[in-house]
């Protein structure tokens, strides 16, 4: 006779939603193919219950903030912590006449991962572990290279990533395409004939100048990713890219996307060899699991966009994971503001299985020195 047990149901209320904003200046000035910036914010929230406190975060506007307060905070409230998709739900619902896209997205994605992190330091657990890794380690590329960097610092920021063992490096193009060539090649030189070598356009490109483009990169760099060469809204531009490129060039596109939906239509288009995300954006974890079910379904590699602290637990549960950015400023920032922080060993992160949630803490000292 086979014996039955009722487990009793588990419910951690929310008891608190705190959300602050810091705007960090950066080191240098920093641009790409379509933007310049001397300042970075992040938006990080605190979602706490039944005696534990779990963080999430977005890089975004301080006005993502001012939402998640007025907001989100009042339908996460008395939410079952142990059931995040639920929350994500309710906030999708509650936002409707919003908007998806953009900082509505922005800020669910922050109280999403602040209450998976929530579940996981509820339940003593690495966020990994209750994720479900499909692996112990989690591949990155370094990535800056910015327009605004002089050829001098373009050259030791790539070379300095390559002599730290991460095989891999991208650098922004697309201010100057007339010289791009040129810094491409130079790159090249100073990492080396071994490494990878991606790069970025931010969609400055027009169809036909990043069809020639690439050939040239190609040909004089052996670059093998060419990233956003022509506006990631354009998906008939990067299937032209994705067709007629060099077959060693692989387009990769997906940063900006915020929805489900979003990501399918890339995909269904055949715009991209490597599609990308990220949990900031993209409506946090809940949201990014199923983007990841789709790059499975279309048998497509999944990249993951910045921010790699909050992205590694996530993605050591991906199936089509294949890397992530580990971005200059966002690297620089994390370091800054939250203990924690895993640094690359042999070109890949490892999340530390003996902190719980995401492992991370604020360091709410050196965070007010930045309040926005």
């Amino acid at each position: 006779m086979i014996g039955t047990a009722t487990a009793a149901r588990v419910e951690i209320p929310v008891d608190e939603v705190e959300v602050r904003a810091y705007t960090i200046p950066t080191d240098a000035p920093e641009a790409d193919g379509t933007l310049a910036w001397d300042a970075t914010t992040i938006v990080v929230v605190h979602a706490r219950g039944g005696g534990e406190s779990g963080l999430g975060y977005t890089y975004a506007d301080v006005s993502t903030a001012k939402l998640i307060a007025s907001k989100l905070a009042g339908v996460v409230r008395g939410r079952d912590a142990t059931a995040p998709q639920s929350a994500w739900s309710a906030m999708v619902e509650q936002t409707r006449n919003l908007g998806r896209p953009g900082i509505t997205s922005m800020a669910i994605a922050a109280v999403d991962t602040a209450l998976w992190d929530l579940k996981a330091r509820a339940l003593g657990l690495p966020l990994c572990r209750l994720l479900g890794m499909a692996r112990d380690r989690v591949a990155v590329y370094g990535s800056g290279g910015f327009t605004a960097y002089s050829p001098q610092r373009l050259a030791a920021q790539l070379a300095g990533w390559v002599q730290d063992g991460i095989p891999r490096v991208k650098m922004k193009v697309g201010s100057a395409p007339d010289e791009d060539p040129e810094r491409v090649r130079l790159a090249r030189e100073a990492i080396g004939p071994e490494a990878r070598l991606f790069v970025d356009a931010n969609g400055a490109y027009s169809r036909k100048q990043a069809l020639e483009l690439a050939g040239r990169f190609a040909q004089d760099a052996r670059v093998s990713w060419f990233e956003e060469p022509v506006s990631s809204d354009d998906l008939e531009g990067l299937r032209l890219l994705r067709d007629q490129a060099p077959a060693g060039v692989e387009i990769a596109a997906g940063e900006y996307g915020y929805d489900a939906p979003y990501f399918k239509r890339m995909l269904d288009a055949g715009a991209v060899d490597v599609l990308q995300a990220d949990v900031t954006r993209c409506g946090g974890i809940t949201e990014l699991l199923r983007v990841d079910a789709l790059c499975r379904a279309h048998n497509l590699p999944l990249s993951l966009h910045c921010g790699p602290s909050i992205h590694l637990h996530p993605a050591t549960a991906l199936a089509n994971f294949v890397h992530l950015e580990y971005f200059h400023d966002h690297v620089r920032i994390e370091h800054m503001l939250f203990d924690g922080v895993v640094d690359p060993v042999a070109g890949a992160l490892e999340p530390d299985l003996e902190r719980p949630g995401n492992g991370l803490e604020l360091k709410r000292g050196e965070a007010e020195r930045y309040a926005a």
